[in-house]
């Protein structure tokens, strides 16, 4: 048996404290022993793990050379300019563990990662990621998504890969744009939900599609939802349209959603609308973050900094207050950590012990303004980052901590 007491650590709300931990748990203070190891804190914020909720590790140039952004005029051009960069890049296995070991450097603990799955690039991109995935096994926990970049219906035989891609071992089955890319949003989602059916997965569809059309396919999304009895494990990822339409018409398609158990995943990005968050909690629709695309052929953005993306999320929906500065922390941390399922995510009693160390005055604060230093505490173990400040440096030496 394993005993550690952590000492003089802030939580999220700056009350300072002690944690306790039991063979890598939470456990109440007054069930450790006088003899457990003590590691002082010295008033360090400790936040959850950090959970990405929507990232693209087949398509990042991280870790391989910069490659400057070339313009498309539509979604169909810009996918001929990703396929073009990519394959020139370094394999996949390689640039998914950089950027996978990029996240994890900043808290990252969990992720889900839609993978391209189809005719024409089979289940090489799949294979290749779940090498990476391996490789950090016990430190990141990687989710997969058969994600059908180039359409369904358009790309004749896709649906069969996505078929072999879900028998493979991946976690969940992608969609995209039903109508305004494959034409058919009838026959699209027969075949996502179809699948999702077939293999116990949960699915995960990238909807773009703007204004009441948009509306019309999150309802409809609901409804398969609903009809499929998968509430708790359908996504919508980006839905932007709940951020171009008015807000009655947003609030009702919320409720729809709610009540189907459908969940919205959003990146906050630049140049597009996107959803009302603090409406979509209200309303009881899970919301959480992600990063999606990270340095590649879409936007030449991103280092998989969730914490940053907390900042970002709340900077566009014009969030001051603390209480929902550190909502914007939950949907990086435990709300996106629920979407994926990870029940046992947060700083509680009987959760796995499991989380990150900043010097901020509260979470509201860390959210404000992201610090660069992080310090790793995983399953009760100090994980020594490589190139961490020297306060952290000297607390991890301090403790019998894990190489990172």
């Amino acid at each position: 048996m394993t005993e550690r007491r952590f000492t003089n650590v802030q939580l999220a709300d700056g009350r300072v404290t002690d944690l306790a931990v039991r063979d890598g748990r939470f456990v109440r203070a007054q069930d450790v022993s006088g003899t457990a190891e003590t590691v002082d804190l010295g008033g360090l914020l400790a936040l959850p793990g950090l959970v990405d909720g929507h990232i693209h590790l087949d398509k990042s140039f991280l870790g391989d050379r910069w490659r400057p952004w070339q313009p498309a005029a539509d979604l169909r051009e810009r996918l001929a300019v990703e396929k073009r960069l990519l394959g020139e890049a370094l394999p996949v296995a390689e640039r998914a563990d950089r950027l996978i070991a990029s996240a994890y450097a900043r808290g990252t603990v969990a992720m889900r990662s839609h993978v391209d799955v189809d005719a024409t690039t089979g289940l090489a991109n799949l294979h290749a990621v779940m090498e990476a995935r391996e490789a950090w096994r016990g430190r990141v926990d990687v989710e997969l998504v058969a994600f059908p970049q180039a359409g369904i219906l358009t790309c004749p035989g896709t649906a069969q890969m996505l078929d072999a891609a879900l028998g493979a071992g991946a976690d969940a089955i992608g969609g995209i744009d039903p109508t305004a890319f494959d034409g058919d949003a009838a026959a699209h989602l027969d075949i996502v939900f179809g699948l999702a059916g077939k293999h116990g997965a949960k699915v995960d569809i990238h909807l773009h599609e703007h204004g009441e059309g948009g509306i019309a396919q999150l309802e409809r999304i609901a409804g398969y939802t609903k009809a499929a009895g998968l509430g708790g494990r359908v996504t919508v990822s980006h839905a932007y349209a709940l951020g171009d339409v008015g807000a009655d018409l947003a609030r009702r398609t919320a409720a729809t959603l709610a009540a189907a158990g459908v969940s919205i995943l959003t990146n906050a990005p630049g140049d597009h609308p996107f959803p009302p968050v603090a409406m979509l909690r209200a309303e009881g629709v899970r919301i959480f973050a992600g990063s999606d695309n990270i340095r590649d052929a879409w936007w030449p953005y991103g280092d998989a900094d969730m914490l940053n993306r907390a900042m970002l999320i709340a900077y566009r929906s014009g969030f001051h207050s603390d209480e929902d500065l550190m909502f914007a922390l939950e949907m990086a941390t435990t709300g996106a950590a629920g979407a994926l399922g990870l029940d046992d995510h947060g700083i509680a009693v009987g959760k796995q012990a499991t989380f990150v160390l900043i010097e901020a005055d509260n979470a509201a604060a860390a959210v404000a303004a992201p610090p660069a230093g992080r310090l790793l505490v995983q399953r009760g173990e100090v994980v020594r980052p490589d190139a961490a400040p020297s306060r952290f440096r000297q607390l991890a030496e301090g403790a019998q901590g894990c190489e990172g």
